[in-house]
């Protein structure tokens, strides 16, 4: 691995901070989320419910711990840590006159504490923060209005920050609002606030609210390198592949196309233009979209400078029913182990992505999610979490693979998440990702002491090992 190449984590607001209604905070989508299923998501209401544990209203206190939680990181060696800004921190409404200096003092205090210790902050401005007020007002990305706002948001931040934060991200994962299968409605809500089956013309839902994330993401890039022509930004798409079931020339078509149907929004970010042969379809299905003469410019102005990419299995596609549907819409494969939360295990996978992205397009890819969550108990003081160790052995052979052997331009591995913390789909704490235990239970009980894990030993001496060959 080149000296440059970044080793780290990512955390997201909602899901880490806690202090819901502290610092000036205002409600956001993922506040109204309780403990659930996939199909128990939280309706979204005025006031939050009595009797309902919302496990993002404490996370994992990172808001009052972060000094000790980035110590911690430092001394594993992580050279970058992405964390995400909650919009609703920076203006509580949304679209409020002013921002909330408190909000922007947290992040300075943040990112000031990263840069301490060497580690570079990449930071996210959308990962599903959304200020609840917007999805009452303005029915959230549906609706046009909402760009400007985010824009103006992104402006706030990145000039607070200037010249402490290089790397940006707009958008997390939101390539998922096209998602078909068990987990629709629950990404829906997750990505806006709203769900898809709210909406008689579900197809035009998707793409009004896809072209207004694409558009601002346009204007949000340009925006970024006028402020500062340093600044480089990105989008993370969680890229799954989809293999086909059998040779037969269906099966085989219907996986090229599983594999695909995300990549229209990165095609928009990166070629410069809202592609022809989404409009087209758009046109068929008699979706309308909202499009300015003006959107044609913003989007040749507005490409991106890398790719981010969450990965985390592969699916199996077949042009007949093929039973029970896995969680991005395809089907289980029968080669692959799978985690108790039904997500296969499949190292070559992130190879086969990283290879199929970087001849697409071109850019650096920095990966900036990739991890195995555990149902784990503590033992005597102590976490044995030798599947992760070995879960994260066999990804990182397969991405040198991917550099050294196949010449794939990536910049970096985030592992997903560094420290436990609630789980966005169904907000549980017993779904582990971290190489840091969190003492915090499903009823949000617990102690919140943090507990170093066997890979966090494992992966410190991974990291001084790749410090001492670079030398």
């Amino acid at each position: 691995m080149k000296q440059s190449f970044l080793w780290g984590g990512s955390l997201s607001a909602h899901q880490c901070e806690g202090a819901y209604n502290e610092g000036g905070k205002g409600p956001s989508i993922m506040d109204y989320v309780g403990v659930g299923s996939k199909d128990k998501i939280r309706q979204v209401y005025s006031q939050i419910e009595e009797g309902v544990i919302y496990p993002n209203h404490t996370g994992i206190d990172f808001y009052h711990r972060f000094q000790e939680d980035i110590a911690l990181f430092a001394e594993m060696g992580f050279t970058a840590l992405r964390i995400s800004i909650d919009w609703s921190r920076i203006y509580p409404q949304g679209d409020d006159d002013i921002p909330n200096q408190e909000g922007l003092d947290f992040y300075h205090k943040v990112i000031d504490e990263l840069i301490k210790y060497g580690i570079e902050p990449i930071v996210t401005l959308y990962h599903f923060e959304m200020p609840i007020h917007i999805v009452y007002q303005y029915q959230s990305w549906y609706n046009r209005q909402i760009v400007d706002l985010f824009v103006r948001y992104c402006q706030t931040v990145m000039l607070s920050l200037k010249g402490k934060v290089k790397r940006w991200i707009t958008f997390n994962e939101m390539n998922h609002i096209d998602l078909d299968g068990p987990y629709s409605d629950t990404f829906t809500y997750i990505l806006t606030g709203l769900r898809c089956s709210q909406y008689n013309n579900k197809k035009e839902f998707e793409a009004r609210v896809s072209y207004h994330i694409s558009l601002a993401n346009a204007k949000v890039v340009k925006m970024a390198h006028e402020i500062d022509s340093n600044n480089q930004v990105g989008c993370v798409f969680g890229i799954t592949p989809f293999y086909p079931k059998t040779c037969h020339p269906l099966d085989v078509m219907k996986a090229f196309n599983d594999s695909h149907k995300d990549l229209y929004q990165l095609d928009a970010m990166t070629k410069g233009e809202y592609p022809r042969y989404k409009l087209k379809e758009y046109q068929r299905l008699n979706v309308n979209l909202d499009i300015k003469n003006e959107d044609v410019y913003d989007f040749q102005q507005g490409k991106i400078d890398f790719i981010g990419v969450n990965y985390y299995c592969s699916e199996v596609s077949s042009f007949e029913d093929s039973g029970e549907k896995a969680m991005f819409g395809g089907y289980f494969n029968p080669y692959l182990e799978e985690t108790r939360w039904g997500i296969s295990i499949d190292p070559i996978g992130l190879r086969y992505v990283l290879n199929m992205l970087d001849r697409y397009y071109h850019l650096p890819i920095l990966i900036t999610e990739n991890g195995i969550g555990l149902n784990e108990k503590v033992e005597d003081g102590y976490i044995h979490d030798s599947s992760r160790v070995d879960y994260l052995k066999k990804h990182i052979k397969e991405l040198s693979k991917a550099i050294e052997e196949d010449s794939v331009n990536c910049i970096g591995y985030l592992v997903w998440g560094p420290i436990d913390l609630v789980s966005a789909t169904t907000g549980e704490m017993k779904k582990r990702y971290g190489f840091i235990y969190v003492d915090k239970d499903d009823e949000a009980k617990g102690t919140y002491k943090r507990i170093k894990k066997d890979s966090f030993y494992w992966f410190k001496d991974f990291l001084s090992q790749q410090k001492r060959s670079r030398k």
